[in-house]
This record gives C-alpha cells, sequence and structure tokens, in this order.
C-alpha cells in the first residue's frame, strides 16, 4: 500500500514537474503604443504578435496595448529601460530624450520622401544608432514609420512663413519640432497626443503638426478646418524592446522576434506610404481646406535649426544624417 502511495505521488510530482516546465517555456509579452486602432502602428503591432504566435507554436504570446493606454511615449520609454515593458512602437522625439541622436532624423525638410528616410534607417546610420540604443537599454526591432509631417489649424490658411505667427502650436516631446515652430513664430506647446484632441476642441492650442495617418486616425479634422502640406519634418517610429526581456529569450526566440517584426515593418510602411493620397482625399470630402505653401520660403525659414542641432552635442551625428540624406 505504501509502495503503491509513493508511486502515485511520484507519478503526480512529475506531472506537476511537466506542467510546470511547460509552463516556464510559454512567454507572454507586453507591447505598448500610443496610436489609436486603424493607424498602421496598430495594425503592424496587430501584425508583429500574430507571426509571433505563429513562428513559436503558440508559445510566445504578445498582447498589444493601443492609445496609450499604458502611459504616453515618454512614460512606456521609461516602462522599456526599467523592464516593465516589453515592446513599443514608440516616438522619435521620446526615444531622444533618452538617446539624443534621433533628433538627427528630425531636421526640417531632410526628405523629400518616405523611401529616401528608409534608405538611411536601414544602412550604417540606422545601425549606429541602434547600437546607441542599445547602450541605453533599448533593443531596435525595426524602424517603422510616422510620416511627413503637416500642419493643421483652427484659425487660417498656411501658406507662407508668416502666417504661422502667435499661434498655439502644439507638439510632442520632441525639441526639433519645438525649434522648428519657434523658427517659424509660433508658439509651441507641449501636449501628450492621448489629450490633443480635447486640447483643439477646448482652444487650448490653435493648431498642431502631425502626419496625416494620425490627423485621420484620431479624428483631429473634426476640430481642425485648415490643412497646410508644409511637409515640414519626417519622423519614424522605433519599433523598440526593453534589453531586460530580450536578455531574458533565448537565442531562438530572439530569431522569431527578429523575423516577426521584419515582416510587422514592412507592413506598417507599407500602410503608411499608401496613406497620404487616399486620406487627403478623404480629408477634404470631411471639410477640410488643404492648402500647398511656399515650399522654399519655410526652407529658409527653418534653415537656421539644422545649423543649430548640427552644432549642438550631436552635432557630429547631425552632419552625418544630413550629408547622407543630401547625398540622394
Amino acid at each position: 500500500m505504501q509502495r503503491k502511495t509513493f508511486l502515485k505521488a511520484t507519478f503526480t510530482a512529475a506531472v506537476l514537474l511537466g506542467c510546470g516546465w511547460a509552463q516556464a517555456q510559454s512567454i507572454k509579452l507586453m507591447l505598448g503604443h500610443g496610436a489609436a486602432p486603424g493607424n498602421p502602428r496598430h495594425e503592424a503591432s496587430v501584425k508583429f504578435a500574430e507571426v509571433v504566435k505563429a513562428k513559436s507554436g503558440g508559445r510566445i504570446e504578445v498582447q498589444v496595448a493601443p492609445s496609450a493606454q499604458l502611459g504616453d511615449d515618454a512614460a512606456m520609454v521609461t516602462a522599456l529601460r526599467s523592464g516593465a515593458l516589453d515592446l513599443s512602437a514608440n516616438s522619435q522625439g521620446a526615444v531622444a530624450n533618452v538617446v539624443p541622436e534621433y533628433a538627427a532624423f528630425g531636421m526640417p525638410f531632410l526628405f523629400a520622401d518616405l523611401p529616401a528616410a528608409w534608405k538611411l534607417l536601414d544602412g550604417p546610420l540606422g545601425q549606429e544608432l541602434a547600437d546607441k540604443s542599445a547602450e541605453k537599454g533599448l533593443i531596435v526591432l525595426g524602424y517603422w514609420d510616422n510620416g511627413i509631417r503637416h500642419m493643421t489649424n483652427s484659425k487660417r490658411p498656411i501658406t507662407k512663413p508668416e502666417d504661422l505667427k502667435g499661434l498655439k502650436m502644439r507638439t510632442p516631446p520632441d525639441a526639433v519640432t519645438v525649434d522648428i515652430m519657434k523658427s517659424l513664430g509660433a508658439e509651441p506647446q507641449q501636449i501628450k497626443f492621448s489629450e490633443l484632441y480635447v486640447a483643439l476642441q477646448q482652444g487650448v492650442v490653435d493648431g498642431q503638426e502631425n502626419p496625416l495617418m494620425n490627423i485621420h486616425a484620431s479624428k483631429l479634422y473634426e476640430v481642425q478646418k485648415h490643412l497646410a502640406l508644409t511637409g515640414h519634418k519626417y519622423e519614424m517610429t522605433p519599433f523598440l524592446m526593453s534589453k531586460r526581456s530580450w536578455d531574458r529569450l533565448s537565442e531562438a526566440d530572439r530569431t522569431v522576434l527578429r523575423q516577426a517584426a521584419a515582416e510587422a515593418t514592412a507592413l506598417q510602411r507599407r500602410l503608411s506610404a499608401e496613406a497620404d493620397a487616399k486620406l487627403l482625399e478623404d480629408l477634404k470630402s470631411k471639410g477640410v481646406q488643404v492648402s500647398t505653401p511656399d515650399a522654399a520660403a519655410f526652407q529658409r525659414a527653418t534653415a537656421a535649426v539644422t545649423e543649430q542641432w548640427s552644432n549642438g552635442p550631436i552635432g557630429p551625428f547631425v552632419k552625418k544624417v544630413v550629408a547622407a540624406a543630401r547625398a540622394h
């Protein structure tokens, strides 16, 4: 009788141990971002989760939390570095507060189109940025896109730099964007993206700047009737993983994440590139008045921003990025 009890207990322990081992092999990861569902950032995040699950045989599960559910971009960068958050499709400005060199890609009028920016990000300069990110606890899985940025406001059409004088313009936590707004005579005010709609609705600020996909997905057209296609700045969306989370993964699991990130990056960029022409027509149909400003005048007015940053603390990297962009 005792022997039977012993065997049964041993078998039960073995089963429990086996279950524990299986559970230890399953991994749950949290991915946060600030964009609304329907935005290419969210679609790509969902794609990443699907591919990771498929390639890991269901063992690695990625939960996606959109719309700043886990805090704004700056808060998510902090959480990534501490290991409290695993993944984030974040923003250039928020990451630049930790890795200043990200700001180099936001110099005014640096890229004429999206592929020109991607070429640099996918080359040695992007790798240099990834190396600097790793030193700060952030693993770059891909450089997603946040588009070429344009300006909207509720007061008047913008066709020349002087039209911005005195306008209260919301900016993200991005020093380059603040400098651009100041150079154009606007009054920059940093407001969280999740609070932007209400700030515009209540007149806390007169306008803002974003790519068309963000303006559309967050329905800013409901509270902004003037859109100026300034194309003043490019922004990426760094797709990042906490180094603490990354270091806990096996090499095989890291490969799964890299492969999934490559697929998600391709999708996000394609959706971003396709968005503008389609969205512009839709915004017009919703009553938004569109103006095409004098690009040369805006370039002249903001040239001092590039010069200022080229002579600043990250000047050497800014000069490399600017030279590479202008060479293409």
